[in-house]
């Protein structure tokens, strides 16, 4: 399993404070059976601006040295969608101060709370032309798209992809994230599931989990499709791989 959106970078959000806890959740999630994760810090978030690319490969660099080999730490961030984030990616690949995933084609998007659904067809479109694939972060906690199928498949019908959170999936936030992500899920629109950890003890890593319920509710085929066929074709820039 490879898991797409993590807060492990230290000190640099509200995921892990130290290279201590950092570790401990790489050791975590290894123990639970992912072979890598990629950070995502929160970027043009508020504080969390995190503009500096060199500071956090040289934070992933640091992390995987004291990890050691055998797991792999890759970079990313979860970008925060702004109205000027369009012209940051367009500094990409050399320039700008956001991050895709691996170095990949791919960008993991969190659109705002106050968001609408005309800004976020404008975003998506404009990505796919220009050659960028949005992976949409957390749809179960946006409010203008949970619980809207429509809105939703809209998106993915423009490009874009969907990333659920495995304790959504498992129901430790609550029935209605739970029930959102079930929506998502019968209806075929999810391609992603990640932990979105922020430390050892609150939203710690691990997918077997939601792997498991998904197995057993949609089959393993959905199950390793989600968890770990798409991930790695994300991390590997390549196509998601097609489904009958």
């Amino acid at each position: 399993m490879i898991d797409l959106h993590c807060h492990i970078l230290p000190g640099v959000d509200d995921g892990a404070r130290s290279f201590a806890e950092a570790v401990a959740m790489c050791r975590l999630a290894a123990d639970d059976g992912c072979e890598a994760m990629v950070a995502t810090p929160h970027q043009r978030r508020g504080e969390w601006w995190n503009a500096d690319r060199r500071q956090l490969a040289a934070l992933a660099d640091q992390l995987q040295t004291q990890v050691g080999p055998g797991f792999r730490i890759l970079l990313g961030g979860e970008i925060h969608v702004d109205s000027e984030l369009l012209d940051e990616v367009e500094k990409l690949p050399a320039g700008g101060g956001v991050l895709p995933l691996a170095g990949s084609r791919y960008l993991l998007i969190e659109f705002d709370s106050l968001g609408t659904e005309a800004e976020a067809v404008h975003l998506v479109h404009e990505l796919m032309v220009t050659g960028w694939r949005p992976i949409v972060a957390h749809p179960e906690f946006i409010p203008w798209l949970a619980a809207d199928l429509e809105r939703v498949a809209r998106l993915v019908a423009l490009g874009a992809l969907t990333q659920v959170t495995a304790m959504s999936v498992t129901c430790d936030f609550g029935r209605r994230p739970q029930n959102d992500c079930f929506a998502l899920l019968d209806a075929g629109l999810v391609h992603f599931v990640a932990s979105d950890s922020h430390g050892v003890r609150r939203r710690p890593p691990g997918l077997k989990r939601a792997y498991s319920l998904i197995a057993g509710r949609w089959g393993e085929d959905v199950a390793r499709r989600l968890v770990a066929d798409n991930p790695r074709a994300v991390v590997t820039d390549r196509p998601l791989p097609e489904t009958v």
